[in-house]
């Protein structure tokens, strides 16, 4: 495989292990796993991942239509709000159709069941897990999803299923589990009349040491209770520690700290970093500790603050103790990117595009698509 830097590339052979999990999920519990499309859309993987995965959920008409066409199966749609001149291509393309609100149930119900789709609505179980504000979306004030005490006595023959999403990242099946009894408690005389139940996304389940038995037991558990079909919505989940952003080294710079600058950008190409504040994984290096560097500097260690090449002063990745000395011309990989970064990738700056690359389960690797100026120019018109 012949490109240059920056790209990105998708490993089938290291996002095996998600879709087996998954799989088993499925094979112990009967929860069904659909892929968020808000988190990863490259659909160069979808042959792959719809071995494992029974479809997709969307957050818009756009991730609608690419979940019908390029994966299949199961399409869910969901949006915050949709509009009027959008919404009978949205019914078009999902066999669920999910509303995030009284109001939108109501306006746009008759066109959804006029076409034998099934009806679900976001509720709000005022229970959640997020180490993030801008994540929570069980917080005060929270549009997102309908709270128990605002339903109508007769929603249940208005809806046939319901999606619940409150978590984030999070790692900790007793806190799912704690959540799971919380909301069996608040909607008891909702559940019983569903015919299915999504559970949303932010489920950390593929992670290396999740009691996954435990979770398959208790998911189990409650499909049987209320005799509905439970989803599971994995984003990150399906997805980590599959993808490597790889960048070069262009220059180095010293002021009072050695520093590289790659070819990429924090916020044009790992969004997130910037918006949620981490120091993204990177091969043969570890982070170190703002209080730790003048140490490790006497010590004679290899320290670096990594940076990007746009002109935003915080285009930082993140400072490294790495294995041994970088120099200009160096490749880098940032290992663990999947999640929310193809999907919010930008032109700032005019920076050239990360290409996207793929490495199927035989480990046979293509070039999917590179970018150039003529994308940079059409799409801002």
């Amino acid at each position: 495989m012949k490109v240059s830097t920056p790209y990105y590339l998708i490993d089938e052979t290291r996002m095996l292990k998600a879709m087996e999990r998954i799989a088993y999920v499925r094979e112990q519990s009967g929860a069904k796993s659909v892929l968020a499309l808000k988190c990863f859309s490259s659909w160069c993987a979808f042959d792959f991942m719809k071995q494992y995965m029974a479809g997709t959920t969307s957050s818009s008409l756009y991730e609608a239509r690419l979940g019908y066409e390029k994966f299949g199966g199961e399409t869910h749609g969901y949006s915050v709000a949709y509009s009027d001149d959008e919404i009978e291509e949205v019914i078009e393309y999902c066999d669920k159709v999910i509303f995030n609100s009284l109001n939108q149930l109501q306006q746009f119900k008759a066109k959804a069941q006029l076409k034998g789709r099934s009806i679900g609505l976001r509720l709000n179980p005022e229970v959640g897990h997020s180490e993030y504000d801008l994540s929570d979306t069980v917080a005060k004030y929270s549009r997102l999803g309908v709270r128990h005490d605002l339903l109508p006595e007769n929603i249940s023959d208005v809806i046939d299923g319901a999606m619940f999403h409150m978590n984030c990242e999070n790692a900790d099946f007793h806190s799912l589990n704690q959540q799971l009894d919380n909301i069996e408690q608040r909607f008891a005389d909702i559940l019983p009349k569903l015919k299915w139940l999504s559970l949303g996304g932010g489920v950390a389940f593929t992670r290396d040491g999740y009691l996954l038995d435990q979770l398959c037991e208790r998911l189990k558990q409650l499909a049987e209770r209320y005799d509905l079909q439970v989803y599971l919505e994995p984003g990150e989940a399906s997805v980590t520690q599959s993808t490597s952003l790889v960048v070069k080294v262009l220059d180095k710079v010293d002021n009072q700290l050695p520093t590289l600058i790659v070819d990429a950008g924090v916020e044009t190409h790992l969004l997130d970093v910037l918006v949620y504040q981490f120091v993204p994984a990177l091969d043969g290096a570890e982070e170190i500790a703002e209080d730790e560097i003048p140490q490790a500097l006497k010590q004679g260690k290899f320290v670096y603050r990594v940076c990007g090449r746009t002109c935003l002063a915080g285009d930082v990745f993140g400072t490294y103790v790495f294995d041994q000395a970088i120099e200009i011309g160096d490749e880098l990989r940032f290992s663990d990117v999947a999640g929310y970064s193809m999907v919010k990738k930008n032109f700032f700056n005019g920076i050239k595009m990360p290409a996207i690359c793929h490495k199927n389960i035989n480990g046979e690797t293509r070039v999917i698509r590179e970018f150039d100026y003529e994308d940079f120019r059409d799409f801002l018109s």
